[in-house]
């Protein structure tokens, strides 16, 4: 059995075991592995978001927390593959590197037929994309929405003058192809719109946003939605 199959295999036994649990060596056996190895795959399933209980001694094990489980996960081969297409041709979507690891774990727990189903359609799927701003860039702006926290950033204006301004994040959002981060510009004691593609240099301050509401920005676009309310 692979790995991946053994992972998803795992998961389900603890499952069924409710909260009674399953020891290394119960699981072990079950496996036809070693306890070294059960305890390996237990904590790739917890860094992979799966919510463990470990109870210590003689009669201890392993199991899911009450009331965390849910149906396992199922997908069709083309869904799947759509999941994998979406995430690709979107690498400069904030939270793109985040993005892509979730969809990594979700196609790492499908069945064995339908991983590879969906890996078969996803070759005829070519994706050309430009190279985007650097990780580094990239990874403070997210940091700095996430946490709602002061953004010092280098910028590029369409007339190729650079300017250095803090701004305060309220939102991501794609237009015409294109990100931007709207922000409170301290500049310029107003909402700005900065293309992420000019935005050369950032980092994370340590002080706290001052809470300008997204209500700010104005109503979005009739053809603008959340990404949390996609379209049908």
């Amino acid at each position: 059995m692979k790995r991946a199959e053994r992972l998803h295999a795992l998961s389900e036994s603890l499952r069924r075991s409710g909260r009674r649990g399953r020891s290394a060596a119960q699981l072990a056996s079950e496996f036809g592995v070693s306890t070294r190895t059960i305890k390996r795959d237990l904590t790739a399933l917890e860094n992979a978001g799966l919510p463990l209980w470990a109870r210590p001694g003689p009669g201890g094990g392993f199991g899911l927390a009450p009331g965390s489980t849910l149906p396992p996960l199922t997908l069709s081969p083309a869904e799947a593959m759509a999941l994998l297409a979406a995430v690709a041709a979107a690498p400069d979507a904030p939270y793109a590197d985040l993005a892509a690891k979730g969809v990594a774990k979700i196609v790492d727990i499908l069945d064995p037929l339908t991983r590879e189903r969906a890996e078969l359609l996803a070759r005829r799927v070519w994706v050309d994309h430009p190279a985007t701003a650097s990780r580094a860039v990239r990874s403070a702006m997210e940091q700095a929405m996430t946490d709602q926290r002061v953004l010092r950033i280098r910028y590029l204006s369409k007339d190729g003058v650079a300017s250095r301004r803090d701004i305060e994040p309220m939102l991501f959002a794609s237009r015409h192809g294109n990100w931007y981060l709207i922000a409170w510009c301290r500049l310029r004691s107003a909402v700005r719109w900065f293309a992420l593609d000019r935005i050369q240099a950032a980092s994370v301050t340590r002080e706290a946003c001052a809470g300008h509401d997204i209500r700010e920005i104005g109503a979005p676009p009739e053809t603008a939605a959340s990404v949390i309310t996609p379209r049908p």
